[in-house]
């Protein structure tokens, strides 16, 4: 278990692409290498990824970011992925990914850390739940596509 590096640009976008055709995303996955190393390792990286690692091989990893400030002006830190390799499920490694982003949002003075969830993965869902998560019935969430907001920003 480590942060990630530039030198695993190629394996995190082999995991990347695994967790976009899961969640059905692939036609529109548009990661490539000189932008993962720009976003995630540059001058003004935007998030914090961290890896499984095993015989230089990663077997999952963890993206996360960080919302500045909130009501309590503290940090919230957003779990973006969390992703381990078929075959290497229910060892431990999700809960070592998820404890690293605990750990780091603690680091940053994080007041919470907020993530989804696939809609009908329960696997995931029950895996949260042992972790100590708990499901936020209060929000729902929302999103517009581009062409809403280009639809939005006529007005």
């Amino acid at each position: 278990m480590r942060r990630a590096r530039p030198a695993d640009a190629p394996q995190l976008l082999g995991l990347m692409r695994e967790l976009a055709a899961f969640e059905d995303y692939l036609t529109s996955f548009a990661v490539d290498e000189p932008a993962l190393k720009r976003r995630a390792f540059g001058d003004e990286a935007q998030c914090q990824i961290f890896v499984v690692e095993r015989e230089a091989a990663l077997l999952g990893y963890a993206v996360a970011l960080t919302i500045p400030f909130t009501h309590d002006l503290r940090p919230t830190v957003r779990l973006k992925e969390l992703y381990v390799k078929e075959g290497q499920r229910a060892q431990g490694l999700g809960r070592k990914l998820l404890g690293a982003v605990a750990n780091w949002s603690l680091t940053e003075g994080a007041g919470r850390l907020h993530w989804d969830v696939l809609a009908g993965n329960r696997r995931a869902q029950a895996f949260y739940r042992r972790q100590g998560g708990r499901p936020v019935s209060k929000w729902l969430a929302y999103e517009m596509d581009d062409a809403a907001l280009r639809l939005l920003q006529q007005d």
